[in-house]
């Protein structure tokens, strides 16, 4: 896509989070975090992608992202997450859950906090695989099938679901501040309310008679009950978590491992994943089949691809519930652009937030744009 800036990092990046905003901020994000992976020497790197510049009537962008400052990471980094403007969390291969805060008046990071063998098997660590945080809240889970609830303030653990699951957990989500969300390697999401005694999930959710691992998960920022996942087959499955225990949208998206969805914070009509395939997609279920004919166009695995440049950009009104719910691609509801300029090697992660977005891949490169059409 246009305006799309890319910088060749000498790392592969496993992951890449923008710092969050105030919400009463006018400006959009600048600064984001990434984490590298499969290297020699893993690190973590905080980045400046500035506000445009004026040239005479264009807005024209600053060359390339800036380093601002970098620390070495025990293992690889396999989620990264921020907990306020100021400090970030890790993830890591040995098991190891990190909090980092960026100093910015001398542009530099320190470790604050660090929880040792997090998870672990019992011969051995196990790598730590995901985490969510609501300050000063964290929540990590682990391919030794363990959830382990933490808090920034505190040294020790506060809480423990050993064997929460005989298999890999990868990803975790905040459905409610009690209430969180997990996907695992036998292509289950399981809720889990934190006020319930034990180990049991409250409630599972399947593709019926399918085991395909779930490597992603993302809540819609509005409706809490609409979830987005992906795994293994690259299939973006759409779950209404009240009263089913099967996805309401089965659609078919990338060619191999979807690694990463999220739903736009602030316009969760659109949504974005990325994958191993080497794409990056912006799905767009704003536009309306009213207005529009239906356009089929066989692309990979892919089964309805609206062209943007033959209908433009269409927003209509109509609620968000509806956008993900009611779908039917067959009629068109649904526009999907890859946003890269050429298949790159795999995407590993993305971050979107008001109208920036940023991407990093197994090709050394982060890929930034601060004008997504969202």
């Amino acid at each position: 896509m246009d305006n799309l800036c890319g910088k060749f990092v000498s790392l592969k990046i496993s992951k890449s989070r923008w710092r969050p905003i105030s919400s009463s901020a006018l400006q959009q994000p600048e600064v984001f975090a990434t984490g590298s992976w499969d290297n020699e020497e893993n690190k973590i790197s905080v980045w400046c992608f500035g506000d445009f510049a004026a040239s005479g009537m264009e807005e024209v962008y600053e060359v390339e992202p800036q380093l601002l400052c970098e620390m070495k990471h025990n293992g690889d980094v396999l989620d990264l997450q921020f907990l306020d403007v100021e400090r970030m969390v890790t993830a890591s291969s040995t098991g190891s859950v990190t909090v980092y805060r960026h100093h910015q008046n001398n542009q530099t990071l320190s470790i604050s906090q660090r929880w040792e063998r997090a998870h672990y098997h019992s011969c051995d660590s196990a790598p730590c695989t995901g985490i969510v945080c609501n300050s000063p809240e964290i929540v990590t889970v682990g391919e030794d099938g363990r959830i382990n609830f933490f808090r920034v303030d505190h040294k020790e653990v506060i809480r423990t679901l050993d064997n929460a699951d005989s298999s890999t957990l990868h990803a975790v989500t905040f459905l409610r501040t009690t209430e969180i969300l997990t996907v695992n390697s036998n292509g289950q999401l399981k809720i889990w309310d934190s006020r319930q005694q034990g180990n049991e999930p409250s409630q599972i959710f399947s593709v019926t008679g399918d085991r395909v691992p779930l490597y992603c998960v993302d809540k819609h920022p509005n409706q809490q009950h609409i979830v987005a996942t992906g795994g293994q087959d690259g299939m973006l499955c759409i779950w209404d978590v009240r009263n089913r225990k099967m996805p309401v949208s089965l659609l078919n998206a990338h060619e191999a491992e979807m690694w990463e969805v999220h739903f736009h914070p602030s316009n969760p009509d659109h949504l974005f994943t990325c994958s191993e395939d080497g794409t990056l997609w912006h799905w767009d279920a704003s536009v309306s089949t009213a207005e529009i004919p239906t356009f089929l166009h066989q692309g990979g695995r892919n089964t309805t691809l609206l062209s943007r440049t033959t209908f433009g950009q269409i927003s209509v009104n109509q609620s968000v519930s509806s956008a993900w719910l009611t779908m039917d691609t067959s009629k068109g509801r649904l526009e999907i652009t890859n946003l890269l300029p050429s298949y790159t090697m795999s995407v590993n992660s993305l971050d979107v937030l008001e109208q920036c977005l940023v991407c990093g891949t197994d090709g050394e490169a982060i890929y930034v744009t601060k004008k997504m059409p969202v």
